[in-house]
């Protein structure tokens, strides 16, 4: 058993590799051999966003605080709000992030296959997320 105290992992500055706007990651837990699974905590400030991006073995996403926006490739913007659970498929193109004038935060559950749990893809431009 391993405990991860409060306060004992320190948050990081999303990357502008991966988002646009302001970002906070936060590590939950990390994969451990053999088991694929990871998590991490992260905070959108209004406004910012991920990049498109794909898992191989699927994201999970859990709405903690506030409100933002989600997509998958070829599929309308849809509003998510604390307590919503969302599910991207395998390989399936996606964004997420913020509303436009509220922040929203989320827990992010995926897995790693072959050694990549995430390939980042392009921008997510103003216009698709405000569509």
């Amino acid at each position: 058993m391993e405990i991860k105290r409060c306060g004992s992992q320190p948050s990081k500055s999303g990357l502008a590799d991966w988002f646009t706007g302001t970002a906070r990651v936060e590590p939950l837990f990390e994969r451990i051999a053999p088991a694929r699974a990871q998590a991490v905590n992260v905070t959108f400030e209004p406004g910012a966003r991920t990049k498109w991006h794909t898992h191989p073995l699927g994201q999970a996403l859990i709405v903690t605080a506030g409100c933002g926006r989600v997509q998958r490739w070829g599929g309308p913007v849809e509003e998510i709000r604390a307590g919503d659970v969302v599910w991207f498929s395998p390989g399936e193109k996606h964004w997420h992030g913020a509303a436009a004038t509220t922040a929203m935060t989320h827990i992010a559950v995926y897995e790693e296959l072959d050694g990549k749990s995430i390939e980042w893809l392009e921008p997510v431009s103003d216009e698709q997320y405000r569509a």
